[in-house]
């Protein structure tokens, strides 16, 4: 499959965020499972001052945009096998950072124009636009724009993924036709955006709609989108994108970030010799000014100094570790205030806390070697990387149950010893402080479980492979010719319903093991992709007697709804995967009644043998 993957920022030649590190990792895993893939990125001044040896000019161009055509150059470097393409115009990008300018707005809508001009000059065209975030959220608009007077065009469909919805490149309406150069109809069309009393245009709800498919990066910030307190603003449009929006959770390039032969290191370690990461911990003790102490329990923060992160909740917890004899170190760049509050913390608990704002990758990941647990108390995280990072070099995470973190850190429980991480549910210092007492109590009094959860941290599979397959699913499901087979409504319930009975059968005695008497449960189940309809499963234990139907009908007052595809609810019905595995990984969608999910499990698929 041809995939051009377009991106404001790519590692290691551009860096802000997140996304630069999938942009990373993601297209080398898609071409090593066999795809033709190739990246589109802007030529900063970074990547022209530290790459510049390393990119070969290929010709000049001109891009047309609000009537006026751009002369630019085209570049191409490559990383690990995939082609990078580097469009680069010096008025707009040859500047010391990547964002943060009055004109973003027109900087990126002229780099997504560029995106589809571009199309035919990079070889075949592709089968699947992939674009990430508001920067290049009107690449995808723009395709769909273009595919109704570009016929060349009209086989490639679009692939649009959220890394965070709090930056949706909102904007006065009427830069819609200036700035972005579109037809005024696209406001009423998709980009039209009325909040809080604006009547605003808005890239990324626009992307949202167009798309042919839409993802997050993480399985749990998908279903959070829908709320909001986390959709900011978008959750209506999560709901009408639903059938179309899943979580895939990110990746980690899984040999660049290996303690075994890892450079950055002062000594490398596995988990069966551990002692290079005491030397590690000794040596990022040294360089914050701690006391070298290797019995102190050490916490590390690597992140954004600003609010989402949780630099609040460290705030409030930070004296309270002090007087617990712990270090912490911070380490990140972000807001002033936090900066200058971090620094005077130095001279206020010296030999114990350690700030820099002076950040760099290498010291990155000496931090992350060197310390005992790892603080990720984040207000909302999309997917989250450090933990990921951190992890894999045997540091303990201690995170808060949201987006990727949920789905990244297992909370390690006493009760069954299960879990590589800790956590806490609620957002505040004491439910974190809660946590950190827990993981305290495991590096004093359990060294066994300690070494335990850095074996499991270290061993844990992190790598893109998994979720490279998962985004090749989802190409296949939009890619011209791939198109899932439509089965009519009426086959498909005949068959569930067949696979239904046997599976009732199969599981009658162990049911009636199960449930309380009495016991009455409906479900209403809506069957997507192959097929589109519903039906409800109706079960009822009286006595000994535990009866079973279903219906091709709507039920409004069932106890759960779910959405599925007919694929994977026959795959359920045969034993070949499991709710649970369906739900993490966003392909079945539950609402109602949550606490019933333990029910839906045995009711859904089959109850292995025991």
């Amino acid at each position: 499959m041809r995939i051009l993957f377009v991106t404001s920022e790519c590692a290691p030649f551009s860096k802000s965020g997140g996304l630069a590190d999938v942009a990373f990792s993601l297209p080398p895993a898609l071409k090593q499972a066999g795809n033709d893939v190739a990246i589109l990125t802007p030529l900063y001044q970074c990547v022209w001052q530290r790459f510049q040896e390393e990119i070969q000019f290929v010709m000049d161009v001109d891009i047309p945009h609000g009537g006026t055509d751009y002369r630019c150059e085209l570049y191409r470097g490559e990383r690990d096998g995939v082609p990078v393409w580097f469009l680069r115009y010096d008025p707009f990008f040859d500047r010391p950072r990547l964002y943060g300018y009055d004109d973003d707005k027109m900087r990126f809508a002229f780099f997504s124009r560029a995106v589809i001009e571009l199309l035919p000059e990079l070889g075949p065209l592709p089968e699947i636009l992939h674009c990430n975030d508001w920067e290049t959220a009107l690449a995808a608009i723009y395709l769909k724009n273009d595919q109704v007077t570009r016929p060349e065009l009209k086989n490639i469909r679009s692939v649009f993924t959220i890394h965070n919805i709090a930056y949706q490149g909102q904007f006065s309406s009427w830069e819609l036709q200036t700035t972005f150069d579109l037809p005024a109809g696209w406001y009423d069309g998709g980009l039209g955006f009325e909040y809080e009393g604006r009547h605003d245009v808005n890239l990324m709800k626009g992307a949202m709609m167009v798309a042919d498919a839409v993802s997050t990066v993480s399985p749990t910030y998908a279903r959070e989108l829908h709320h909001h307190r986390y959709g900011m603003g978008l959750e209506g449009v999560a709901h009408l994108v639903d059938n179309k929006l899943q979580g895939i959770l990110n990746g980690i390039d899984m040999d660049h970030y290996d303690p075994r032969k890892d450079p950055r290191l002062p000594a490398t370690f596995d988990p069966d010799h551990m002692a290079g990461k005491a030397a590690c911990k000794a040596e990022i003790q040294k360089t914050f000014g701690l006391e070298q102490e290797a019995h102190f329990p050490l916490f590390s923060l690597v992140a954004r100094l600003v609010e989402q992160k949780g630099v609040e909740l460290i705030k409030d917890i930070l004296p309270r570790l002090m007087d617990l004899g712990c270090q912490v170190i911070i380490f990140g760049q972000g807001d002033q205030a936090y900066i200058d509050e971090f620094n005077n913390d130095i001279q206020r608990w010296p030999g114990q806390f350690g700030f820099s704002s002076d950040y760099s990758e290498d010291m990155a990941a000496k931090v992350f070697a060197g310390s005992d647990f790892y603080l990720m108390p984040s207000r909302f995280e999309p997917c989250g990387l450090s933990q990921m990072m951190a992890m894999r070099y045997g540091t303990i995470p201690i995170v808060h149950e949201t987006g990727g973190l949920k789905d990244s850190v297992r909370a390690y429980s006493d009760f069954d010893g299960v879990g590589d991480g800790f956590s806490f549910p609620e957002y505040t210092g004491q439910s974190l402080m809660m946590s950190i007492m827990a993981a305290l109590r495991v590096y004093f009094c359990d060294e066994e479980t300690f070494s335990l959860l850095r074996r499991r941290c270290m061993e844990k599979d992190f790598s893109w492979d998994r979720s490279a397959q998962r985004y090749l699913r989802m190409y296949s499901r939009i890619a011209v010719g791939t198109e899932v087979e439509q089965i009519p409504y009426r086959d498909a319930y005949l068959q569930l319903k067949k696979a239904y009975v046997d599976l009732e059968k199969a599981n009658r005695q162990r049911n009636l093991e199960r449930f309380p008497d009495p016991y009455h449960r409906v479900i209403q189940v809506h069957m997507t992709t192959q097929t589109d309809g519903f039906f409800f499963l109706q079960f009822d234990r009286k006595g000994d007697s535990f009866t079973f139907q279903i219906e091709p009908f709507t039920f409004h007052d069932a106890d759960a709804f779910i959405s599925v595809s007919f694929e994977h609810l026959m795959a359920m019905a045969r034993g070949e995967t499991t709710f649970d595995r369906l739900y993490l990984s966003g392909l079945l969608r539950v609402k109602g009644n949550l606490s019933k999910g333990a029910e839906m499990r045995t009711l859904l698929g089959r109850i292995p043998e025991e």
